[in-house]
C-alpha cells in the first residue's frame, strides 16, 4: 500500500481526492491538511509515502511547507497538485524538493499513476509544467544579472557621478581594483562607455 496524504485549503478539493483514492486498492489515504502549517505536523503523525500538495494556500504556501516537510522527513515524496502552471510556482515548488508537478485538470488514473511513479522516486510532470521550464531554461538573462555583489557596489557609485578615485576611497578599495571591476561591469553589460553602463543599470532597475 502506498499511504498518501492530502494537503489543500479547499475542503471540497480534499474530499473529492479523498474519494478518488478510495477506487485503487494500492493507493491508502492516512491524512488531510488544510494548509501549510498543519501538513508539516500532520506529516510527522501520519507518515505518508506521497504528499498531494497544494501550491497557493494562506498562511503557509505549498513550496514552503514541502520544505519544511522534508527537512524533516526526507523520504517522503512530495507532488504539487495545483491548478497554475506558472513559471515561478513550478520553479519554486521543484526547488523546493517537490519530486512532481500536476495540474488539477489531471484525470484519475494519471494521478494514480503519479502516484505510484513517485513512491518509486520518479518524476511526472504536467506538459504545462515542462514548457515552463524549458521556456525559463531558454529565455535570455536578464541584463546584469551575472554582477557580483562589490561589482554592484561599484555600479551604484558610477552611477552617482563617482569617479574611479573617488570610489576606490569610498569602497576602502585600491584604484587598481576598481579599474578591474568597472571593466568587468562594462564587458558583463555589453556597454562601450561608463554613461551607457549606468544607463542600462538604471533602465533594468539594477541600482
Amino acid at each position: 500500500m502506498i499511504k498518501v496524504m492530502i494537503v489543500d485549503d479547499h475542503a471540497v478539493v480534499r474530499s473529492g481526492l479523498s474519494a478518488f483514492l478510495l477506487a485503487f486498492d494500492d493507493l491508502e489515504l492516512v491524512g488531510d491538511a488544510g494548509g501549510g502549517l498543519e501538513a508539516v505536523k500532520l506529516c510527522k503523525e501520519a507518515a505518508p509515502d506521497v504528499v498531494l500538495m497544494d501550491l497557493v494556500m494562506p498562511e503557509m504556501d505549498g513550496a514552503s511547507a514541502t520544505e519544511a516537510i522534508l527537512a524533516e522527513c526526507p523520504y517522503i515524496k512530495v507532488i504539487a497538485l495545483t491548478s497554475f502552471p506558472e513559471e515561478d510556482l513550478v520553479q519554486k515548488a521543484l526547488r523546493a524538493g517537490a519530486i512532481s508537478y500536476l495540474l488539477k485538470n489531471v484525470t484519475g488514473d494519471e494521478l494514480a499513476n503519479a502516484i505510484r511513479a513517485a513512491a518509486a522516486g520518479k518524476s511526472t510532470l504536467a506538459p504545462e509544467a515542462a514548457e515552463a521550464l524549458i521556456h525559463a531554461a531558454t529565455k535570455p538573462e536578464a541584463p546584469g544579472a551575472d554582477l557580483t555583489a562589490r561589482e554592484i557596489d561599484v555600479l551604484r557609485l558610477m552611477a552617482k557621478g563617482k569617479n574611479n578615485r573617488d570610489i576606490a576611497n569610498e569602497l576602502f578599495i585600491s584604484h587598481a581594483t576598481v579599474k578591474f571591476h568597472v571593466s568587468n561591469i562594462l564587458m558583463k553589460l555589453d556597454a562601450a562607455t561608463r554613461t551607457k553602463a549606468v544607463a542600462l543599470a538604471l533602465q533594468n532597475k539594477l541600482v
